[in-house]
């Protein structure tokens, strides 16, 4: 900022570059991974909720099933650690044949798109169109890096040689109103992100 815009307001001062630092030229201003992710992870239609504590996730868990009157009903995850979750629920997920929603973690959050990592640590073999339209995601900021050459960076540090397969994104959360060619393949869940802070 000018001294003349300091003493004489925001008027017109002469030969001043009126774009700024606005030149083509430069690098966007970044925001940081949390922000990034956030943003693009609700504009692709995902209902996010942050949580503090796991006492707060447990509540948050709660909220979710009330919303949707999944009490008492099927679910669906892989993953043994959740299954205390679904069991002080009361949700049926040992040989289920019509599950109302999949529990479970993922690999990473992709800021700068949006979109979720798993692998098949969490879908084994599944394709994401096999399994339930509803997910509840359980993960952490930490797990928050900028884009996908950063995660599978850190999939390979994570797991050293016994690397997981079937690595799948899920970026969009809702049914596109105009699908194009951007959104061809690509499977539509409505899909609930339970964010732990653990940083």
């Amino acid at each position: 900022m000018s001294l003349f815009r300091k003493i004489f307001g925001t008027g017109e001062v002469p030969g001043e570059d009126k774009g700024g630092d606005a030149s083509p030229f430069l690098p966007e201003q970044q925001l940081p991974v949390d922000e990034m992710f956030t943003y693009n992870f609700k504009k692709n239609g995902g209902k996010f909720v942050y949580c503090d504590t796991i006492t707060d996730l447990h509540e948050q868990f709660l909220n979710i099933l009330e919303e949707n009157d999944w009490f008492e009903c099927e679910a669906m995850t892989f993953e043994p650690r959740l299954h205390p979750l679904l069991e002080e629920n009361r949700l049926i997920y040992k040989n289920v044949a019509a599950p109302k929603f999949i529990l479970s973690t993922c690999e990473s959050l992709v800021a700068d798109e949006g979109s979720i990592l798993f692998s098949s640590n969490q879908f084994k073999h599944y394709k994401p169109n096999e399994l339930p339209d509803n997910m509840v995601v359980y993960a952490t900021t930490s797990q928050i890096l900028p884009n996908k050459s950063e995660c599978l960076r850190q999939i390979k540090k994570r797991y050293d040689k016994d690397y997981p397969t079937n690595m799948t994104a899920l970026k969009y959360f809702e049914k596109a109103k105009d699908e194009n060619f951007l959104h061809y393949g690509s499977v539509a869940k409505n899909l609930y992100l339970l964010l732990l802070e653990d940083l």
